[in-house]
């Protein structure tokens, strides 16, 4: 890679454009919420970025590829705060409010109104961002006020936050800027759907995600996340002087930073509360939570008369809307069933009218947070709904208790199905582990016609959709069932594309039985996991009803492995759908326990490789598998091998740190050609 002083002007000045093209258009898509280039066109730029910066080295400190890429911590360092990050006095009512300004006015002795400043109070993360000659160096959460954690690397990966502050006019010397980093309505409710999936436990509000979020050890987590920030205020600064927090705004609004949706100005308290009144009224429409609006004083003179107690500054308080909370009777507690298998418990109400929506149900979240909160059918619980968040049980009031109130046991048996399901151990998820269970035939159905499960080409998400929803497919035998006629019959189907998919259905009639195995799709089963027990058992048959113990003798198949096959395997209605499968479509051939009779070459070798190689690494990660080692994608102890390509990773110093032998990709086909003897394999 050559040096910064041999790249050509040319270089340097395409990069140095492309950094402010990219950078102008974050600012436009992540602040202004007004995008002028298509996702395409960006990613276009983007990566001509990395190309350029990656074959000359020349790299600016405000290049948007810096955002992430830096590796996990092992734990955050602490920063103490210039100045103190102090929280804010609340106000519940008009009249609360108008005794602030009357203490205003006596502590700075003065009749005339007092111009303050009005914004939305967002409920999320409060962050300080330090910035030195323009560039951010720092980034650190309030902690206690006083003392926080570094979180640059993380707050870095947000979009929103400037790296440099634009240039044109004064540049601060020094900058603590204040703000609230924050998850919004919409993605707060992806991000949930996705850890339902998962397994993992939902986040309970936008602000907690925001918190779990920026308080990742591993960056790429945060950067996966989609947060915003919103700047608010300030610490120390120096080489700027302003007026005002009005002036000061403006000015962050000039320098591209993002601030709070709505700001307003006004003299007099009565004002302020239309101001406040307004912002109430948007409440429903923001994207971002919000449970009150902040007032300041704006002029920074009178803010430094008036000073601070212990804990919050005399000259801003927060005013909180009403919650929009309502108790209700829960009625009943019922499971229902993710996409892929994830039983959620929710209770059902008494009709209650909360924030002018009558809720009828609410989510529980997991069977922990029922044990958790003591709730119980019959409860009288206080139900909480913000913004357009989904509802959900803050507490059951354990006073209007009767005695006939009744606990809910994890369940034993899927609520849709009645198959069988799976708890493991220190897991919160309950899921349900049977293939003819109706909510979640068409995922598994997917996954079954995959690439690397029966290969049935044009098994994708829309045309098993179709098929479901015509009745076609209401299990996995009516895969098998299914003629060119009933094809001709649906939209976007002809004579061509309908023997297509026939043709492609009767192909997928002969699997391997590690293909098959993978493609029902079972818990913690991989390709790995899949060709291991192809190696292990002749037929599909041998796992019906088996053991743990017998699963868990098996060299490097895990204990959940095991327990996830004994459920699956251990479910009547599993077999009998796998003994019709194979009775009247499918031909399971198994190559590989035939070749596991024989011994081979790479038996109980680990590998992992890290870099370029001359094939693609699926490829030599196959050779190893055939040849029966075993390629993994985490280096350790227990790694015989790591295969080092071009610009390998930190694998490389890993392995050095292990002692673990690195060879190239040239010595590890050496080191498979002495041990089978075979060189026309390569």
């Amino acid at each position: 890679m050559p040096e910064k002083k041999d790249v050509p002007q040319e270089i340097k000045d395409e990069i140095e454009s492309l950094v402010k093209e990219v950078n102008d258009h974050n600012y436009r898509y992540y602040v202004l919420d007004s995008p002028v280039i298509t996702d395409e066109d960006y990613d276009k730029l983007y990566r001509r970025l990395i190309q350029l910066e990656e074959k000359y080295g020349y790299i600016l400190p405000e290049s948007p590829t810096k955002r992430v890429g830096a590796a996990p911590l092992e734990k955050f360092a602490k920063i103490r705060h210039a100045v103190p990050m102090l929280s804010l006095d609340n106000a519940f009512s008009h009249d609360e409010m108008r005794e602030f300004d009357r203490r205003i006015k006596k502590l700075l002795n003065r009749k005339e109104d007092i111009e303050y400043t009005v914004e939305p109070k967002y409920d999320g993360l409060a962050m300080e961002l330090t910035y030195e000659n323009g560039f951010l160096v720092r980034a650190s959460t309030r902690g206690d006020g006083y003392e926080g954690e570094d979180v640059t690397r993380n707050i870095k990966t947000i979009r929103s936050v400037p790296i440099k502050i634009e240039e044109d006019g004064v540049v601060p010397e020094l900058m603590d800027l204040r703000g609230e980093v924050y998850m919004e309505i919409g993605e707060f409710k992806k991000l949930n759907r996705r850890r339902e999936a998962a397994g993992e436990p939902p986040f309970a509000n936008p602000r907690n995600a925001a918190a779990g979020s920026v308080r990742q050890l591993d960056p790429s987590i945060t950067a996966s996340r989609r947060l915003f920030l919103a700047c608010y205020g300030m610490g120390v600064i120096k080489g700027v002087e302003f007026r005002d927090h009005s002036g000061f705004m403006e000015w962050l609004r000039k320098k591209r930073f993002p601030v709070p949706a709505t700001f307003e100005k006004a003299v007099g308290i009565e004002r302020v509360l239309e101001a406040v009144g307004r912002i109430e009224q948007k409440r429903e429409s923001f994207a971002f939570e919000t449970d009150g609006a902040v007032i300041k004083v704006n002029d920074f003179g009178l803010q430094q008369t008036l000073g601070s107690k212990t804990r919050e500054p005399r000259w801003a308080i927060a005013y909180k809307f009403a919650a929009h909370q309502a108790s209700t009777k829960i009625k009943d507690i019922r499971g229902s069933v993710g996409r892929t298998g994830v039983i959620t418990p929710y209770a059902v109400f008494e009709p209650v009218r909360i924030g002018g929506v009558t809720v009828t149900k609410s989510t529980l979240h997991n069977w922990d947070e029922i044990k958790r909160k003591d709730i119980r059918i019959g409860d009288t619980a206080v139900v909480e709904r913000a913004g357009d968040v989904i509802p959900h049980v803050l507490m059951v009031i354990k006073e209007k208790r009767t005695g006939a109130e009744k606990t809910v046991p994890v369940p034993k048996h899927c609520p849709v199905c009645e198959g069988a399901v799976v708890r493991e151990e220190g897991e919160v998820a309950v899921r349900c582990v049977s293939l003819s269970c109706p909510a979640q035939l068409q995922e598994k159905i997917i996954h079954f016609g995959g690439r690397n499960g029966m290969e049935i080409e044009g098994f994708g998400e829309k045309n098993v959709a179709l098929l479901y929803s015509k009745g076609l497919i209401k299990n996995f035998e009516d895969i098998y069932r299914l003629k060119k006629e009933d094809f001709l019959n649906l939209p976007r189907f002809a004579e061509k594309s309908a023997s297509n998919m026939i043709n492609s259905i009767e192909r997928s009639k002969t699997p391997t039985l590690a293909r098959f195995i993978y493609s029902l799709g079972i818990m913690h089963v991989g390709e790995y996991a899949a060709r291991l027990l192809a190696k292990n058992f002749a037929r599909i048959s041998d796992l019906y009803h088996i053991k743990p113990e017998k699963l868990s003798a098996i060299k490097h198949l895990g204990d959940k492995t095991a327990n996830s096959l004994t459920v699956f395997f251990g479910d009547e209605k599993n077999i009998k759908t796998l003994e019709t499968l194979e009775a009247e479509s499918l031909r399971i051939q198994n190559p590989d326990f035939t070749a596991a009779r024989k011994k081979l070459p790479l038996e109980g070798m680990n590998f992992v490789i890290t870099g370029t190689l001359p094939r693609p690494r699926k490829e030599v990660e196959d050779m190893i598998e055939a040849d029966g080692g075993h390629a993994s994608s985490a280096i350790s102890g227990n790694t015989d091998y790591l295969i080092a390509g071009e610009k390998p990773g930190s694998k490389l110093d890993k392995a050095k740190e292990l002692g673990v032998k690195t060879i190239s990709y040239e010595e590890f086909l050496k080191l498979m050609k002495s041990r089978s003897g075979n060189p026309s394999l390569f």
